[in-house]
């Protein structure tokens, strides 16, 4: 077995092995330096002899290694103890238990005492299994930054005493709104990163996907969670048409439709069915939004009337510039261009989004398709200015240089950085 073998173990059990050493140690630094610890040893070992049972022989070496730390530690003889002595190591875990175990693991790693960017680093590393190397290229920060997120945040967890044991139910619903910002957070700079010369980066995206699915397995009665299952779900599918084979952006209205992914269309409507049931919150009525693009067989042919219906819905429930900024885009394909610009210019007035290329970007699509030509290059220009992802930037570019009719943002539906801003594909 090679270091993609041990990878792909890795990336399937790494919650697991992690959550039940925490569980068992009470430690959950030392439970997470154990298994990386143990996946080293692997890497040197399983190229020599395969072992049969590959996440048994990793589980057995995270407890060796964290036996080892304990013993180092005197004052941790009790806990040595139980570890020592405990067979649940040497035996198959209890299914209850490894769903309390995962569950758990994911409402440490959100923990309201960590910084957002603790909470998205530690998620990848030890629910997601990612690699402090894999996790600075997904978000183009030096891997010194993400070692130093992940040490703080588990010294703040530490610090605070956060028990790793999962919370009551009602304590579990409060908290859950953290984890599925974070799970948000992760999808959305995979599905439009917010810099670097990619439009997309799938595999941050997918790994997003697959803790959402875990989560939604976990806490099935908790519409919201099927709701951001849906919306990554959707927004997942149109990926294949979204960029050419050199990663060039493809506007929503070029895009060949046949090229999205009909099976994750499918999954993503049974999970918004699935969210529907109780009534949709935030993630459900923007996954509805993606689920009313996916339906439809062209941009013209788009039911926007029902998109502006549920941006005003999710106003209401999520109230937020971004929401009004892409319900402006919305309302332009479903009427008329001037009341949406009369949208936008409203937050410029009030200074709601300062900064973000997303709002010239959208005034400059509107002032496109009012004829206001040379207005509309002004706003792309500063749009183009204002980007930081290359490629993003370049489609601004050349739509400043050639500015059209047509060609709005796609909105936060489909392609866009959903409650970030509309996107140009």
């Amino acid at each position: 077995m090679g270091t993609a073998d041990v990878e792909a173990v890795w990336r399937i059990e790494s919650a697991r092995i992690v959550a039940a050493l925490t569980r068992l140690t009470g430690d959950f630094g030392l439970a997470e330096d154990a298994a990386q610890e143990a996946v080293a040893e692997a890497l040197v070992s399983w190229p020599r002899a395969s072992p049969a049972n590959p996440a048994g022989w990793l589980m057995a070496a995270a407890r060796r290694r964290a036996i080892d730390a304990i013993r180092r530690r005197v004052a941790l003889h009790k806990r040595y103890a139980l570890l020592a002595a405990d067979p649940a190591l040497d035996q198959e875990i209890d299914t209850d238990a490894i769903v309390d175990d995962v569950l758990a693991l994911m409402f440490v790693s959100c923990h309201p005492v960590l910084t957002r960017e603790a909470r998205v680093a530690l998620t990848l590393r030890v629910v997601g299994g990612l690699s402090t190397e894999e996790i600075a290229r997904a978000f183009l920060v030096p891997v010194p930054t993400v070692q130093a997120r992940i040490t703080r945040g588990k010294k703040a967890i530490a610090a605070a005493g956060v028990p790793f044991e999962l919370p009551p139910a009602d304590e579990r619903r409060e908290r859950l709104g953290g984890v599925l910002s974070v799970l948000y957070v992760i999808f959305t700079e995979g599905s439009t990163a917010t810099s670097g010369d990619r439009l997309l980066r799938p595999d941050l995206a997918y790994e997003a996907i697959r803790l959402a699915r875990t989560l939604a397995a976990l806490q099935p009665d908790e519409p919201e969670v099927h709701g951001l299952l849906a919306l990554c779900e959707l927004t997942a599918a149109r990926f294949p048409a979204r960029t050419g084979p050199d990663g060039t952006p493809i506007l929503l209205e070029d895009q060949d439709r046949r090229l999205w992914d009909l099976r994750a269309i499918r999954r993503g409507l049974a999970a918004l069915a699935r969210a529907s049931q109780r009534g949709l919150g935030p993630y459900g009525l923007q996954a509805a939004i993606a689920a009313t693009h996916a339906s439809a067989p062209s941009v013209e042919e788009t039911y926007w009337a029902r998109i502006v219906r549920l941006y005003e819905m999710l106003g209401r429930v999520a109230p937020s510039p971004v929401v009004d900024l892409n319900r402006a885009v919305a309302v332009a394909m479903a009427s008329d261009p001037a009341p949406a610009l009369a949208i936008v210019d409203e937050l410029i007035a009030a200074n709601r989004l300062p900064g973000s290329h997303l709002v010239p970007t959208v005034r400059g699509e509107l002032l496109t398709r009012l004829g206001r030509l040379p207005e509309a290059r002004t706003e792309l220009e500063l749009a183009a200015r204002l980007c930081a992802n290359q490629r993003e930037r370049s489609v601004l570019l050349a739509k400043a240089e050639r500015p059209s009719r047509y060609g709005l943002p796609a909105g936060s539906g489909p392609d866009g950085r959903h409650n970030q801003g509309a996107s140009i594909a």
